[in-house]
């Protein structure tokens, strides 16, 4: 076990562990840590605790003070130069004519360089902007492409659930997300109901993956051959979450429907092929695009470009 402090150096963004020392802080508080990358200036929102080692991602760096007046002031001075430079940096893509959007400007607290987030649609080569941006600060300029995830992050909304969007009040990271995953839920596989503020497939889909996933290994595929109370049917539609089953019954000309626990059936003959569903089929396209665009924003993401 390690006493351990949670730092977070953005709203919503990742908590870090750091070695107190021998300070004792409170949730709130404001500190300036020891990371990879210099000096940083976080809040703390784990106070002082002990965690397990496996929890712990060595090396664990340090809580070098909790932050002064001076720590404090100077903070904010780092707050103000960004809106300064993200206007001097808007005016340099335009005479660049960079296909590019400037999103976010960070001054790293120690003043070793400072960053510049954008999106674009593809690669972008801005290294006439980096000697521009290089030459006003004279300090390390790093320019970062993010993902339209991010971007939405950032500005803000509320999502059709009427809610605020949930990475703007407690997501700190983006999970994959699938079509699959829509699938699975028996959710509506129109783009335009799957996909959210950003554009791409709704955060909150992966939310009950999981449970999803577990409960349909219970559960037959449609158009499975069962054997009921009732005689031999087949599987015309599921209810995930309450593990039920819809079974088709032939009668006469026509068919009966009737439910059943999935306990209560066995499988004789699992489908063969997978049903198509009708919604998927009149929105192909689209749903490819959007996996497409899915991938897209993973790889880019992972290959920070600096």
């Amino acid at each position: 076990m390690k006493n351990i402090v949670g730092v977070r150096f953005k709203k919503l963004g990742k908590i870090y562990f750091f070695n107190p020392r021998n300070l004792k802080v409170k949730k709130g508080d404001k500190v300036v840590v020891e990371t990879a990358s210099g000096e940083e200036y976080g809040e703390v929102m784990i106070p002082n605790r002990k965690v397990s080692d496996e929890k712990i991602v060595a090396p664990l760096k340090q809580v070098i003070r909790i932050a002064n007046p001076r720590d404090n002031r100077h903070y904010e001075e780092c707050r103000k130069k960004e809106k300064e430079a993200f206007n001097v940096c808007l005016k340099k893509i335009k005479e660049h004519k960079l296909q590019m959007t400037l999103t976010d400007v960070e001054y790293k607290f120690d003043n070793s360089k400072i960053l510049f987030y954008f999106t674009a649609d593809g690669r972008i080569d801005f290294r006439e902007l980096v000697k521009d941006l290089a030459a006003i600060y004279k300090t390390r300029i790093e320019l970062r492409q993010i993902g339209v995830r991010d971007e939405v992050k950032r500005i803000g909304g509320n999502g059709v659930c009427g809610r605020e969007l949930c990475c703007c009040t407690f997501l700190s990271d983006f999970e994959t997300v699938s079509i699959k995953m829509a699938k699975e839920q028996n959710i509506s596989l129109n783009p335009s109901k799957i996909s959210g503020n950003c554009g791409r497939l709704m955060c909150c889909l992966k939310y009950e993956n999981d449970v999803y996933e577990e409960k349909l290994k219970k559960l037959p595929s449609i158009g499975s051959i069962v054997k009921t109370q009732d005689g031999q049917g087949e599987v015309d539609g599921i209810e995930t979450l309450k593990e039920k089953v819809r079974v088709k019954f032939k009668d006469g000309d026509g068919y009966l429907y009737k439910k059943y626990d999935a306990k209560d059936i066995k499988v004789i003959k699992k489908a063969t092929t997978e049903k198509i569903d009708q919604e998927e089929l009149e929105n192909k396209k689209e749903l490819e695009e959007l996996e497409n665009l899915e991938r897209q924003e993973k790889e880019r993401v992972e290959n920070d470009i600096e």
